[in-house]
């Protein structure tokens, strides 16, 4: 989801005049929006679907190298143990 900068770099006068289609390009383009003022990025927009997701696949990455912290300090149970715990024995 990398920005394309002939696309999504918007003034923040534009922001202004015209809020509705830079929140649509953001919506339909599933990229972020850089906003500038004076030529200089001050903001990133995105959608709300677009945040949800990208915190999600965040939060999911975190726990993945978490559970691969804990393989490696030997911090870590059997299937038939967590399954146990969790009452799908």
């Amino acid at each position: 989801m990398s920005a394309k900068f002939s696309e999504d770099v918007v003034p923040l006068a534009d922001l202004k005049v015209n809020p509705g289609r830079v929140v649509r390009h953001a919506a339909e383009a599933h990229r972020p929006v850089l906003l500038t003022s004076r030529g200089r990025g001050v903001a990133v927009m995105q959608s709300v679907a677009d945040y949800e997701q990208t915190a999600e696949e965040c939060a999911f990455m975190r726990a993945v190298v978490a559970g691969l912290a804990d393989l490696d300090t030997g911090r870590e149970v059997s299937l038939a143990e967590a399954k146990a715990r969790f009452g799908l024995a």
